[in-house]
């Protein structure tokens, strides 16, 4: 591991602690810990949740894709993110998925691939809705949540990666605080967690890299926002136009002020994130069919 991504590590897992310290599982949340989704004991897991006051109805599906530069973050850290996300009348899968440099891309897509093969068998246990399903990622998280889409919108690019078109219905994405165009970001210099991912050499896998030319009109429509002080701020607009180019529906939103940074949306202590976290299931919620 390499000493950058062992400081995102430690220095995260501490700030992620003290954002959180003193918060417990809304009582009103139904919390199912550590379901196993795949043969990996250490990331292969999910926690499920929805309100309790809805387990006997089929609930619209949130899946997960949570950020840490792909060396970082687990569903630990995301729970109470989840948890109140699904108080806005969702069942929300937090799921892990195999992290760098134990393990390079495409991994954390193959994770994703096997998480909804695994919610497809299991579709009779929870109250989900698999008509209805939707994915929200942040940082990293958002830009695997853009390729999978790319993945499942376009059969060709599907076919890159020798994946099976899932037999849920995947409405709409939610993306915060993200890198979405992948093959642009690899065009600078790759060090630290980037190079943990991709290894020393990225564009050895040559078509997987260009998620942006397998978007066309068949893809998801997108809610995209950031924060006045994210560091990723500047890749709202052009994430924006080009879909708006490709006829993709889209909404967006820049949040807060200079003092606002990246990822804030998921300090769930935070009204400013409850207005973000409001505003983007709001989009999702206009696409449930």
């Amino acid at each position: 591991m390499s000493i950058s991504s062992f400081i995102v590590r430690k220095t995260w897992a501490k700030n992620d602690a003290k954002r959180d310290a003193g918060l417990v599982i809304p009582d009103e949340i139904r919390y199912i810990r550590d379901n196993k989704y795949g043969a990996d004991q250490k990331f292969n897991s999910m926690d499920i949740c929805y309100p309790k006051d809805k387990e006997d109805k089929k609930l619209p599906l949130i899946l997960n894709v949570h950020g840490g530069a792909y060396v970082y973050g687990s569903k630990e850290v995301y729970q109470f993110y989840c948890a109140d996300i699904a108080r806005r009348g969702f069942m929300v899968v937090n799921y892990n998925y195999r992290l760098a440099p134990e393990y390079k891309f495409p991994a954390p897509l193959e994770d994703l691939s096997k998480v909804i093969e695994w919610l497809e068998e299991k579709k009779d246990r929870y109250p989900m809705d698999l008509n209805n399903v939707f994915l929200i990622g942040d940082s990293a998280g958002a830009q695997l949540a853009t390729q999978y889409a790319a993945i499942y919108t376009n059969e060709e690019y599907r076919k890159l990666f020798r994946f099976r078109k899932p037999e849920v219905t995947i409405r709409a994405l939610s993306l915060g605080c993200g890198e979405f165009d992948l093959e642009r970001m690899l065009e600078g210099k790759w060090t630290g967690a980037i190079k943990e991912y991709f290894g020393p050499n990225p564009m050895v896998f040559g078509e997987k890299l260009k998620v942006m030319d397998y978007i066309d009109e068949n893809y998801l429509p997108c809610y995209i926002f950031s924060a006045e002080g994210d560091f990723l701020r500047d890749n709202v607009e052009p994430m924006v136009k080009y879909l708006e180019a490709h006829k993709v529906e889209c909404e967006s939103k820049i949040y807060g002020d200079e003092n606002t940074h990246h990822v804030f949306h998921v300090d769930v202590k935070s009204s400013l994130a409850g207005r973000a976290n409001d505003d983007q299931c709001n989009f999702l919620k206009k696409h449930i069919k």
